[in-house]
């Protein structure tokens, strides 16, 4: 098995393994592409590698994009590494991907995909001696093989354990265990975990366990930690770990109504202007979107407008959509009402267009009305100045429409 998967691509990996500054140029093929878009054109090409994988990508890869057409785009545009879960869609983006990869050579892409404790766990947000609990490495058995065979794969180049929050969870040795077995029995190539929240102390135990290869990471201008989340990142980059960024656009839009979207180009840039982030996974909705999320390899420089619009939402009194998970809101709520996975919600519902996602979140968290509807007070401050209480009860209403006219 070689170790860097682009032979159909020579001319990429014949100049990023001359080391020409981390560059490659790649012909833009016209398949796939909008008719105003016809002639093909060469794309310089910034190129990291993740950690001791030895894989060398482009800075910029491929979130969880629903257009099969949009994929193909991507992958002729340059782009190799795509991400996915076994919970996107039911396993529907899995097997999206899976008829996509029947035309492709094996060693044109890198392909990513995760288990998450929630499969088996049906609970937001456990208690660690639940998940210890409820854990049997037969259900993990079973989503790899699901995985694969949604896919259409024979192995997945890297192969996550999604969610994970704390570092206990990120050291607990059974986890490790069957994923290293799944490396040995050539199921995948690497193994690493993905976290939303505390991501320090997450990423840190990443290093520690000298198992994980790769942590998967928000990232974003919006964390009001981010300093110590870069030296965190900084930490495991120096020890060998590949590091991939997600969330790098923090929830797209500034406002509720959708009027005011956050400058996604220069919000990607801030990501990627960390050296220690090897690769981005942003999703795209359409090819636009794609092509500015690659133009930013043309320069990571921020301009004086671009640092100007990171500040937009200060400026305009607006808080944003994005949840950081920080955990500074839990505890506060008197009927202990887990205000992350609302403000998640809200996000899905507003920020995404999202109802469905957002109404089934909601019951994989509870099956009762939200109690906030009938909250005379509410005392919860936010880290990011959200109003919890009006978000609340915007989210709380999805409740009341029937699933079937979600679509």
């Amino acid at each position: 098995m070689k170790k860097d998967r682009f032979t159909s691509r020579r001319e990429f990996l014949r100049k990023c393994a001359a080391g020409l500054a981390g560059a490659a140029f790649l012909p833009a093929l016209a398949r796939s592409r909008p008719l105003h878009e016809t002639q093909s054109k060469d794309r310089k090409f910034l190129c990291r590698t993740l950690g001791r994988t030895g894989l060398r990508l482009p800075i910029v890869s491929m979130g969880a994009t629903r257009a099969i057409n949009l994929v193909h785009s991507a992958l002729e545009e340059g782009i190799v590494h795509i991400d996915t879960s076994s919970i996107y869609e039911n396993g529907n983006h899995e097997r999206m991907l899976g008829e996509v990869f029947k035309t492709l050579s094996r060693d044109s892409f890198v392909i990513a995909t995760s288990a998450a404790w929630e499969n088996f766990v049906k609970d937001s947000d456990p208690p660690f001696d639940k998940i210890r609990k409820k854990f049997n490495p037969k259900i993990l058995q079973e989503e790899i093989e699901g995985s694969l065979k949604r896919l259409g794969l024979d192995f997945i180049d890297i192969y996550y354990i999604a969610n994970v929050y704390s570092r206990e969870f990120a050291l607990y040795e059974p986890y490790m265990k069957v994923c290293e077995n799944f490396k040995k029995a050539g199921k995948t190539r690497f193994i690493g975990i993905t976290v939303h929240r505390n991501e320090p102390e997450v990423i840190r135990a990443a290093v520690e366990s000298k198992v994980w290869d790769v942590v998967l990471t928000a990232y974003n201008f919006r964390k009001t930690y981010y300093k110590e989340l870069r030296a965190a990142v900084r930490e495991a980059a120096a020890a060998g770990l590949g590091v991939v960024a997600m969330k790098t656009q923090a929830g797209v839009y500034w406002d509720k109504a959708r009027t005011k979207k956050i400058n996604m180009k220069a919000a990607l840039k801030w990501v990627l202007q960390d050296e220690n982030v090897h690769t981005a996974v942003p999703a795209f909705a359409n090819y636009e979107e794609m092509m500015e999320d690659l133009s930013v390899m043309e320069d990571l420089t921020l301009t004086l407008e671009e640092k100007q619009d990171l500040k937009l939402g200060e400026e305009l009194g607006f808080s944003g959509l994005y949840c950081q998970h920080c955990g500074s809101c839990r505890g506060q709520c008197r009927d202990d009402i887990d205000i992350p996975t609302l403000m998640r919600c809200y996000m899905y519902l507003f920020g995404y267009l999202e109802p469905k996602k957002a109404r089934e979140t909601l019951r994989s968290w509870t099956s009762a009305d939200i109690s906030c509807k009938n909250c005379q007070r509410c005392e919860v401050q936010c880290s990011l100045g959200f109003d919890v209480k009006s978000r609340a009860l915007d989210i709380a209403r999805i409740l009341e429409v029937p699933k079937e006219f979600l679509g």
